[in-house]
């Protein structure tokens, strides 16, 4: 009968063979890295991990240009900030000296009789609202009447910083939190740069390294060559401010690249291009794409030693020009600012600050 019938047996060697295909498949799986592409750069050449970590260096640069103009506003909403409460304090010590005034003012009154009207002002804990009431106005002489208007008014333009205090407070923690959102943005392309070189074996990361020193070398050494102060670039400079501004920036050959910074040991791009002006007396807006549209801009057949020129279509790098299709410049932090060619990188723009 069909209740009594034998269970089927299952072939040994079938599951035997449906285990092994699945541990042949785990293995595979585990090779290929379901878990993402981490386990797949290790097999990336030199060439291409450095192609991918300059791409990671842009975009942190990218980032490192909004970081700096978001830092230089709110250092200005900070300024602001600081200046209305200290003019808030000003008119607050005005305020009570005028207060102190008309207490005195009553206080005399009432030795005379009564209780005037402003000595009940001086002691009020709303002033502003006592102010507002119908019978002070009708009571209080003309001088009184003159000193509570300017008490008035007082209360009016304290209460206005206030408000403006309370709107540039506002306006700084807004810049507060793009700052820190654009550093964990650099934070991250820049250690994603390091993990990238980290997974190369040792010869290859030190190979890949020296020849970028290689090449920042036999650079920096041809423009030194050809320009050794006041040497030709300072004096193809088109004036002497310029040709200042060149001589910094040579002087600051090998100073290591730091983000956000602007001297005079570490720079960014942008910050080197801003110490370099600020030496000549010139005053240049912080970030790349402000740096742009200051002062003429030139064609790149017009370049002239000093002027700035910008790269990539966001405007995110940007070096100093020193003649011979040269420049000087902060590259990313895995070079030292160095003298480059400006066809090196995507050409967008330049300009003659002065």
């Amino acid at each position: 009968m069909a209740a009594h019938r034998k269970p089927r047996q299952r072939s040994v060697s079938g599951t035997k063979a449906r285990t092994a295909a699945t541990i042949a498949l785990a293995g595979a799986a585990t090779a290929t890295g379901f878990d993402g592409t981490g386990h797949a750069e290790p097999q990336l050449t030199p060439a291409q991990v450095k192609a991918k970590v300059d791409k990671l260096y842009q975009e942190a640069e990218v980032a490192t240009e909004k970081y700096n103009g978001a830092k230089e506003k709110a250092e200005a909403a900070q300024s602001r900030l600081s200046n209305l409460r200290d003019e808030a304090a000003r008119r607050t010590e005005t305020l009570n000296s005028a207060r102190d005034a008309l207490g005195s003012m009553a206080a005399a009154q009432y030795r005379d009789g009564g209780l005037d009207p402003a000595l009940q002002l001086a002691l009020s804990d709303d002033p502003d609202q006592y102010l507002d009431g119908a019978e002070f106005a009708e009571r209080a002489g003309s001088r009184q009447a003159s000193s509570v208007a300017r008490v008035r008014e007082q209360l009016r333009e304290i209460e206005q910083l206030r408000g403006a205090a309370h709107i540039e407070l506002a306006s700084l923690q807004s810049r507060q939190a793009e700052l820190k959102r654009h550093k964990k943005t650099i934070n991250g392309k820049l250690g994603a740069a390091r993990q990238l070189l980290s997974q190369l074996p040792t010869e290859q990361r030190a190979e890949l390294g020296e020849g970028d020193a290689a090449r920042a070398s036999r650079s920096s050494t041809t423009a030194r060559d050809g320009l050794t102060a006041p040497g030709s670039a300072t004096a193809q400079a088109p004036n002497s401010r310029a040709a200042a501004a060149v001589s910094y920036a040579y002087s600051k050959l090998g100073s290591p690249y730091v983000w956000g910074a602007t001297g005079p040991d570490a720079f960014d791009c942008s910050g080197l291009m801003q110490a370099a002006y600020r030496s000549a007396g010139i005053s240049l807006p912080r970030t790349t794409y402000a740096q742009i549209d200051t002062g003429t801009r030139v064609s790149r057949s017009e370049l002239l030693p000093g002027d700035l020129v910008f790269f990539y279509s966001a405007i995110s790098h940007v070096g100093m020009y020193i003649g011979n299709g040269q420049m000087v410049h902060a590259p990313n932090p895995s070079a030292p600012v160095r003298v480059a060619p400006i066809s090196e990188m995507p050409f967008a723009g330049a300009t003659r600050v002065v």
